[in-house]
């Protein structure tokens, strides 16, 4: 299983086991990350999973389809690097994946 970093706010970082084909919301919620409230349950319909992804990791997702990219809209302090964790699915190709959830969500 890939190893992801996450840095919840107030800064404590947190690695964790994140099995494959599950979304990166999934794991955050499995494992209490602080942060991630995920209201919708993973539908990308409430941007309460928004999380900013390591730059050095982008290119290896695949890019937001368009609602993702609406609802990351209504984000708190949506930056270039933010994603809904929701959308994500954990790859092997994610091993070493950092995460930092956002100060807050709407």
């Amino acid at each position: 299983m890939p190893m992801i970093f996450f840095i919840e706010p107030g800064g404590a970082r947190r690695e964790v086991e994140a099995p494959l084909g599950i979304t990166l919301m999934e794991v955050a919620r499995q494992h209490a990350i602080n942060g991630v409230v995920a209201q919708c349950g993973g539908a990308c319909a409430c941007a309460t999973c928004h999380v900013y992804i390591d730059p050095t990791h982008l290119a290896k997702l695949p890019p937001p389809e368009d609602m993702e990219q609406g609802m990351l809209e209504t984000a708190w302090n949506p930056q270039p690097n933010s994603r809904l964790s929701c959308q994500i699915h954990i790859t092997p190709a994610l091993a070493g994946l950092e995460v930092t959830v956002p100060a807050q969500q709407r």
